[in-house]
């Protein structure tokens, strides 16, 4: 359990309040550049001081303003990802990754340098130093090191934002296994829609130094009104559904959930066997309406529901967005344009089906759903 309820001015300008509380997995911080979130994890980490507040992690108070607790940050067992991974340059990768080791308690330790290293893949790179390795190894290794520093809490101030594409798809996965299987809270700061939407158990979205909504990224995701924060160009839902099979004849794999079943590329990971589960965002540009059964389409993906909502899109613009209501509580969200609205008949109420290009899912959109919580055991590291 994270208990945040922090307050400062910072600047003449700016003044953060922030009140959240979420119980384990992955938390992101999501919101525009400027809107607070390294401030706030800089006051949960000890690198800055609240006005006024209180934190508590798993139990432990680290900050209580009205009773003057503030612990240091060096005892407060938090582990720290930056931006850049800020490696020592004169250790070797092994020296880096137990160099976090000695800032713990010998009874306190719970990380063991043979998991990690396997947990995130960088056993072939233990010899080397850093500057023989790529942004996305560096970035594994600062994982490693906050790690086997045995935290309570993990922070991860945006660890991808220095890293092209291609190193963003490597490293994603291992922080998937973290929020997964290491079973260690994660607080995640990110304004990039497709990280948080593939990587969230908990959104806590922030704008100007307040938080402005948290839940499930499925939940806020599909709230139209939250658009001017969450982003009308990355603007779609998501949905958590289970590998059903593989099609390796077409390269697809059939995914099942509440609301139908879907057909996207093939997935070949290890890990995306049958019952697995996946976590994918559809694009509301995606989406196209149809008021009767498609029928003579390459489309592979039809989705039958009830319009829900209607909201327009910005002032002057030609589109709006429609949510539908799917089966089993699920949402799905479709831009289209005023005259499409008219044409077909749109309203709040009217059965329609979405059709969605299997083509549309890239690797930005499939995410490795988790079971986290679920009951599953979690790695010893």
């Amino acid at each position: 359990m994270i208990e945040v309820e922090v307050a400062r001015r910072l600047g003449p300008r700016f003044a953060l309040d922030v009140r959240f509380a979420t119980e384990g997995g992955l938390t992101a911080l999501f919101g525009r550049s400027g809107a607070g979130k390294t401030s706030v994890v800089n006051m949960v980490a000890g690198l800055v001081r609240p006005e006024r507040g209180r934190i508590v992690v798993d139990g432990v108070t680290l900050v209580d303003t009205e009773r003057g607790v503030f612990v240091p940050a060096h005892r407060r067992r938090i582990g720290y990802v930056f931006q850049e991974a800020r490696l020592f340059p004169h250790l070797t990768v092994r020296g880096n990754l137990l160099f976090g080791r000695w800032f713990t308690p010998r009874d306190e330790r719970y990380g063991k340098l043979d998991a990690v290293v396997d947990l995130l893949g960088i056993g072939h790179l233990l010899d080397r130093r850093p500057g023989r390795l790529s942004g996305g190894e560096r970035q594994r290794v600062a994982i490693g090191r906050a790690l086997l520093a045995s935290p309570r809490l993990l922070l991860m101030d945006e660890p991808l934002a220095s890293l092209d594409g291609p190193r963003k798809e490597e490293i994603l996965p291992y922080i998937e296994r973290l929020r997964d299987e290491v079973r260690v809270p994660i607080v995640y700061v990110s304004h990039a829609v497709p990280e948080v939407a593939r990587l969230a158990t908990t959104l806590v979205l922030m704008s100007d130094g307040r938080v402005e909504a948290t839940g499930s990224v499925a939940e806020l995701f599909a709230r139209l009104d939250l658009y001017p924060l969450t982003g009308r160009f990355e603007a779609g839902a998501v949905l958590e559904m289970h590998v059903a099979a593989h099609e390796p004849a077409d390269r697809l794999t059939l995914l099942r959930g509440p609301a139908g079943d879907l057909r996207v590329p093939m997935l070949d990971d290890h890990r995306h066997v049958p019952g697995a589960t996946v976590r994918i965002r559809i694009r509301a540009r995606d989406v196209i309406l149809a008021i009767a059964p498609p029928q003579g389409l390459s489309a592979l993906n039809v989705l039958k529901g009830r319009v829900a909502e209607i909201a327009p899109g910005e002032p002057g613009s030609a589109q709006v967005d429609v949510r539908l209501a799917l089966g089993g509580g699920e949402s799905l969200i479709a831009r289209i344009t005023h005259r499409s609205v008219h044409t077909l008949g749109v309203a709040p109420g009217r059965e329609v089906y979405a059709v969605i290009k299997t083509v549309a899912f890239d690797r930005r959109s499939l995410g490795w759903g988790g079971d986290y919580g679920r009951g599953e055991e979690a790695v010893e590291i």
